[in-house]
């Protein structure tokens, strides 16, 4: 890709975010969709000029106590200006993903960065979510293996981030939230347990005994 290519690609997706925040209160139910590698990810950010605040925590595995994990999210809301906020997240509807709504509500345009594993799989969407990114990925994001730093969904995560909240979270969650935090990154941990029975029942799945520990791998890396 030249770099005129490049910039045209950049300018085209920074277009998409203010046409799809016409709404503020309403979520858009279907979202618009770019896949973009990591670096037109940070370019569209860029072109934004606010600051991104991104939630990270447990999607399918959920959450012990939602209501708790919304709570906390509405606290962390409070100190933002929804003019001069994104809220972002990883895309899907599970767990971490309520924040949306909650970030609609209040005004905030929101973004979600995604493996292209989600799209595969079937993953469902938030509704709440109005600018959506897939990044090209063979696997759902983390460290890659030998040591050869974050899968490409996670670098357009954690560089893409101004600020980054994570409540609860396992592997993947662990791996971006200590990156951005070694990047210099505003971070912040709030402790929340995944969602117990989804927890022993992939356990059970797999053949392995039932947890003792609900926190997740972010918390135990802490």
């Amino acid at each position: 890709m030249t770099p005129i290519t490049t910039l045209r690609a950049a300018l085209g997706l920074a277009l998409l975010l203010p046409l799809a925040c016409t709404s503020q209160a309403v979520c858009p139910a279907t979202p618009a969709v770019q896949d973009a590698t990591p670096a037109q990810v940070r370019s569209y950010f860029k072109a934004q000029r606010k600051t991104v605040l991104t939630f990270m925590g447990y999607s399918g595995a959920g959450y012990e106590d939602p209501a708790a994990m919304r709570e906390a999210a509405s606290r962390v809301l409070k100190h933002y200006r929804p003019s001069r906020t994104i809220v972002n997240i990883g895309a899907t509807a599970e767990g971490i993903g309520a924040v949306y709504e909650l970030a609609v509500q209040r005004g905030f345009a929101t973004t979600g960065i995604v493996s292209t594993q989600a799209r595969a799989n079937g993953v469902a969407l938030s509704p709440c979510v109005h600018q959506v990114f897939y990044v090209a990925d063979s696997s759902w994001g983390g460290q890659l293996p030998d040591g050869q730093g974050l899968s490409p969904t996670s670098e357009a995560m954690v560089t893409s981030s101004d600020a980054v909240v994570a409540i609860g979270g396992g592997e993947v969650t662990r791996d971006e939230f200590l990156a951005a935090r070694r990047a210099g990154k505003k971070t912040r941990f709030i402790a929340a347990d995944m969602h117990h029975g989804t927890a022993i029942d992939k356990a059970s799945r797999h053949g392995q005994p039932p947890p003792a520990d609900f926190r997740g791998a972010l918390a135990a890396a802490l």
